[in-house]
């Protein structure tokens, strides 16, 4: 049956003649992700970079329909469950942020193997709803209920439909993940196949839709570590989860963009394929500027200067007859971390006042410590965190 065979996929790429203003924009990417970053001191970035998994999941959950208060999600990960208000929907996040930490640990460490290979996306899977409770480990297909298998691939039987667009029948999934995973190797190749690649990889993978629930995440964090391997990263201080919940004009972009390039070719100046290339290309056109934008939103907010001056202006008002707490949390941007001893040597407190105030911005969560004798960091309290980080977890501009 040919609407079951796996070159209903195609094209996967966009590999004879790239339009010039897609291959303009990933040199412009490339080179502002180069730079996101790059004047933080490492162990400010680093902190940054753990709150930046949080902006991730929680947009790539928002997506979905599933939403969350950043302050639940610190508390949950902090593991003061008893604090949180919808526990089953903030785990889904955690659960998230936790798998993202293992893709990025894997980036660093270069050990991340291929992002579109079957068995990394089953693994992707696996460990998201590993950690889900048992109540969010259903699917819900019409008047159908199905327990999600995690890392397990659709199966015979297991046929959906999404929207408009029915995806492969289950007992084809492997066929077709199979295929997708041979395109994606020879598309990768190169540093432009790489970042080309990714918005491709993203809609095919979304058309397939492996699993019986989930894929949208999956998809997502598939994305992210393609963002990876193609050194966008930034140092992992964007979020394109937060740029595809947003859209370049309104929320509601992406799954019609999605959805457009569900549509069949459209003659034969449309590619070769069974899909719509010039789709493909405006699919691919769309995803690298939002690409563009959270980049350079990011890069935007988190400025050095830009930071302290948040900081300062909130720990002006907490604490307004304390002006030296602002000195104290510049120390620590310029840094990276300070020792009690560096606090008394640079900014000659007596030794009650520099104790005072320490306990002062810890207590505020502003800054953090693992021991009374470790050293001082900057912590990004999410209690205030449109305060210090302006839009990154809100819809509004």
């Amino acid at each position: 049956m040919a609407l079951e065979t796996p070159a209903r996929l195609e094209p996967c790429g966009l590999e004879e003649t790239v339009p010039s203003g897609l291959l303009e924009l990933v040199h412009e990417l490339r080179s502002a992700a180069n730079d996101l970053g790059t004047r933080l001191n490492t162990g400010v970035a680093e902190e940054l970079r753990a709150m930046m998994r949080i902006a991730n999941a929680q947009h790539s959950n928002r997506i979905e329909g599933h939403i969350a208060n950043p302050p639940d999600i610190e508390r949950a990960l902090a593991g003061r469950w008893a604090d949180v208000e919808h526990p089953d929907m903030v785990q889904e996040i955690v659960a998230h942020v936790h798998v993202q930490a293992w893709v990025d640990a894997q980036a660093v460490e270069g050990t991340l193997p291929a992002p579109t290979s079957a068995v990394f996306i089953q693994e992707l899977h696996r460990r998201l709803y590993d950690r889900m409770p048992p109540a969010l480990r259903v699917a819900e297909h019409g008047y159908l209920s199905r327990e999600i298998l995690p890392g397990i691939f659709r199966g015979a039987g297991h046929d959906v439909t999404v929207g408009a667009h029915m995806p492969p029948s289950g007992h084809r999934i492997a066929a077709f993940m199979a295929y997708f995973e041979r395109r994606y190797s020879g598309l990768t190749r190169g540093t432009t196949g790489r970042c080309l690649a990714i918005p491709a990889a993203h809609h095919r993978l979304s058309y397939i839709h492996p699993f019986d629930d989930g894929n949208g995440r999956v998809c997502r964090l598939m994305t992210h570590a393609m963002i990876h391997a193609a050194e966008l990263d930034g140092q992992g201080l964007w979020s394109v989860s937060r740029g595809l919940a947003r859209g370049l004009e309104d929320s509601a972009e992406y799954k019609q963009r999605l959805a457009a390039a569900d549509q069949p070719r459209r003659g034969d100046r449309d590619g070769r394929g069974n899909l719509s290339l010039a789709m493909l290309e405006s699919f691919a056109l769309w995803f690298l500027q939002v690409m563009q934008a959270e980049i350079r939103f990011a890069t935007a907010l988190f400025d050095p200067a830009a930071i302290a001056a948040r900081y300062g202006g909130l720990i002006c008002d907490l604490y307004p007859e304390r002006p030296q707490l602002s000195r104290l949390v510049d120390l620590v941007l310029s840094q990276g971390e300070v020792t009690r001893d560096q606090i008394h040597s640079v900014l000659e407190p007596s030794v009650s006042v520099a104790r005072s105030d320490i306990d002062c911005l810890l207590h505020a969560g502003l800054l953090k410590s693992t021991s009374p004798a470790a050293p001082l960091r900057l912590a990004c309290p999410l209690a205030y965190h449109e305060r210090l980080f302006p839009h990154l977890f809100c819809d509004d501009a």
